[in-house]
């Protein structure tokens, strides 16, 4: 499995290891993980820290070029507001750990020149349907349904 998704999926654990939703994320830069990022909004009480958005928090100011030649690895397909960021900061490629529990709106990521990969890791998934499952009200909650 590559390092930058399992680095991803140790986030979600340490996310649901704290009460929250395990969805995690890493930011690389020329083959550095440069910010990491969990779902925090349970923790935190939180409208926007979903794990992308809690990755480029912890990255800190990059100069656009980096972005451009960033990739974001998520465990799970960024939703709306993640892909805007994607979009915003000019993030060349995602990488997307399972899109079977939530599907964002990659064709839309695509269509702007982004390039998206999309893993199917089983991990991935059975972490999010574990917590749907018992937490259905929750993650409702966090999608906005």
């Amino acid at each position: 499995m590559d390092k930058f998704l399992e680095a991803a999926i140790e986030e979600a654990k340490k996310g649901m290891a704290e009460g929250g939703i395990p969805i995690g994320s890493v930011l690389v830069l020329d083959g550095q993980i440069v910010g990491r990022g969990h779902n925090r909004r349970v923790q935190k009480g939180s409208a926007i820290l979903h794990a992308e958005m809690d990755c480029l928090e912890n990255a800190g100011r990059m100069q656009a070029s980096d972005y451009r030649r960033a990739t974001l690895y998520s465990t799970l397909s960024p939703c709306d507001m993640c892909s805007g960021a994607v979009l915003l900061y000019g993030i060349g490629k995602v990488v997307v750990g399972e899109n079977r529990t939530f599907r964002g709106p990659e064709d839309h990521l695509r269509s702007r020149g982004v390039e998206v990969e999309i893993v199917d890791n089983h991990e991935c998934q059975e972490l999010m349907e574990a917590f749907i499952e018992k937490n259905p009200e929750l993650w409702n909650e966090d999608i906005g349904v």
